[in-house]
């Protein structure tokens, strides 16, 4: 179990289904990370549900026996919120809503929503939550508001006039294009700011929530960026000027990926995802302690591919050495069949990461700073042969590079 930091964490049970397309220890893998995201947002797992199916129920997601066995168990143990781990049509959630009236039901993306509400710290980020926010509410209000009772009346308005629920929905519509609108004019702002940046080479980081992305970020570009072992800890881009040897070049963090991550989560940071579009160079972090580290560089890439930006030059940088542990065989031990879970690193150095190439993946511990020299000569290879590209004459920065270029003309002349 997760340690606990405070002792008000609501008490919350998390739900999830096998199907054709998910295997018991797939589901496993997403429970844990619910687990860490409902962990996050405040709350204690204290019971998992799951059931074998080919397809979700579409009126109640999970089969009826099941939903009943929830509810009694929810009644019994006093049970705050009910979280599913995948996302509920308005339908599911409206029928298991009146079936299991004791307690909050919620999804996996309200859940992440409401962690991204909690992280919001400038009114860029929040205008951008809330537009993801209003998105994902517009289809599911049920006229609960009670504060909009009243229809409305008036010349050319008698008759039933506006329900609660139309009145709803009309006022959510035009709050999501009163934050469209705001978020348009930031976007305008943000991009004037990326284009006085001048032609600096750019760099971000990208990787999967809780890498250590901004640890990494701090380490390098020696800024102040919020770091927490938990789940979506920065929102915010943070851009630094780095300086690695006599070349300066920008660095910038951006917000973590998910599996499973919102599509209105994905439009409504939009802004924030332009920097790793505009970026010359992608550091892809990924937290090799992490058993499942090969799925979250399959969504990372998944989630570059939809936001266009998956043709970038690309370092991957295998954080958190100090953290990786391996299993372990017995010598006498003729059953257990070897896995990549048991894999050291060097053995994992010759998998297909062997074909990544050895200036494109670096084993590091941002925390501890381990082969961080080699990292830093790394990404300034990378950083100068961009800068060397945008600026053909730029002899000032390179000596070595001054040099090359003289010995070309040398031999040019010697050979007339």
């Amino acid at each position: 179990m997760l340690e606990k930091e405070v002792l008000n964490f609501e008490k919350t049970a998390i739900v999830g289904i096998v199907t054709q397309n998910q295997s018991e220890e797939k589901l496993n893998e997403y429970l844990d990370e619910l687990e860490f995201l409902t962990f996050t947002a405040g709350g204690e797992v204290v019971k998992r549900f799951s059931q074998k199916m080919e397809r979700p129920n579409p009126k109640t997601f999970m089969g009826t026996g099941k939903i009943e066995e929830i509810h009694a168990y929810v009644k019994e143990n006093n049970i705050s919120t009910l979280i599913f781990d995948d996302e509920l049509t308005p339908s599911q959630q409206k029928n298991i809503s009146k079936i299991i009236t004791e307690c909050k039901i919620l999804d996996r993306t309200h859940l992440i929503l409401d962690i991204f509400a909690q992280r919001a710290e400038t009114s860029y980020a929040r205008t951008q939550v809330e537009l993801a926010q209003c998105i994902y509410m517009l289809p599911r209000l049920s006229g609960l508001w009670t504060h909009l009772e009243r229809q409305k009346g008036g010349i050319g308005m008698r008759g039933p006039g506006e329900t609660e629920i139309e009145t709803d929905r009309r006022i959510v519509r035009d709050r999501i294009a009163l934050l469209k609108d705001k978020i348009k004019a930031i976007d305008k702002q943000m991009g004037t700011q990326r284009s006085n940046r001048g032609s600096m080479v750019r760099v971000a980081l990208v990787g999967y929530t809780n890498v250590g992305k901004s640890t990494l970020m701090n380490a390098i570009g020696k800024s102040d960026v919020f770091v927490e072992n938990k789940l979506f800890a920065t929102l915010d881009t943070t851009v630094r000027k780095v300086v690695i040897k006599n070349l300066p070049f920008l660095l910038s963090d951006t917000v973590g990926f998910i599996r499973k991550l919102p599509t209105m989560l994905v439009d409504s940071f939009k802004s924030t995802l332009d920097e790793v579009r505009e970026a010359d160079l992608l550091l892809h972090v990924v937290d090799i302690s992490h058993p499942e580290f090969e799925d979250h560089i399959a969504s990372v890439n998944q989630t570059l591919l939809d936001i266009k930006a998956h043709d970038k030059p690309v370092i991957m940088v295998f954080n958190k050495i100090d953290a990786y542990k391996h299993l372990t065989i017995d010598e006498d031990d003729l059953m257990t069949e070897k896995t990549t879970k048991h894999y050291t690193l060097e053995e994992w150095k010759s998998t297909w990461m062997s074909r990544v190439g050895e200036q494109n993946a670096l084993f590091i511990s941002a925390k501890n700073k381990e082969n961080f020299e080699e990292f830093r000569a790394c990404v300034y290879e990378a950083v100068r042969q961009i800068h060397i590209t945008r600026f053909p004459y730029n002899k000032f920065l390179y000596p070595d590079y001054k040099d090359a270029i003289e010995k070309e003309d040398k031999e040019e002349q010697e050979t007339e």
